[in-house]
């Protein structure tokens, strides 16, 4: 398998960024759904949201390098039976998701730096807090933070039901080529 994406299917570079995001994004959003429900005296209490931001620190740099490798190694070219409403509505998906990501992720840096503080990322090093004079700044960043998670990770979903539709009955290869083949 060829690092770079090809014409007909991706390289393994942007397939293995490509699931890492996957489960970086359900995995993250699980630990949310689980730490804020933890009380006080839970020995998590602490460390599942340091967990988080810096997991969540770790996928902003990961989608960093997936815009930046997609810009070295394009996207391989739709396939001949998508007719021109399926690639725009591939196009718009994924554009989606991008910005819905980065969207999600400002909003987690903005509630984690109301207070003034940086984020520790796995104890290595620290991102400064750079933007802290927003009034409210940490309650809605957290609601928008929920809202775009909720809707994140329901987009990412019918992204997965429409590569199955697309294997299962459409019967092409959009779903194989993210595993570095060019048909079944």
């Amino acid at each position: 398998m060829q690092w770079r994406n090809s014409p007909h299917t991706y390289g393994l570079t942007s397939i293995v960024l490509h699931w890492l995001v996957a489960v970086a994004v359900f995995g993250l959003f699980g630990l949310g759904l689980w730490m804020v429900g933890l009380d006080y005296y839970s020995s998590w209490y602490r460390t599942a949201p340091d967990l988080h931001k810096s997991i969540g620190l770790t996928l902003f740099a990961l989608m960093l390098l997936r815009v930046f490798w997609r810009f070295l190694s394009p996207a391989p070219q739709a396939l001949p039976s998508h007719d021109a409403r399926t690639r725009l509505a591939s196009k718009a998906g994924h554009l989606l998701l991008y910005v819905g990501l980065f969207a999600l992720m400002l909003s987690g840096y903005l509630i984690s730096t109301a207070d003034g503080r940086g984020i520790v990322v796995f104890g290595l090093f620290e991102v400064p807090a750079t933007l802290t004079s927003l009034p409210d700044q940490e309650d809605l960043a957290g609601v928008v933070h929920e809202y775009l998670a909720w809707g994140l990770v329901i987009f990412a979903g019918l992204h997965a039901l429409a590569a199955l539709k697309h294997h299962f009955i459409d019967r092409d290869a959009t779903l194989v080529r993210m595993f570095g083949r060019t048909q079944r």
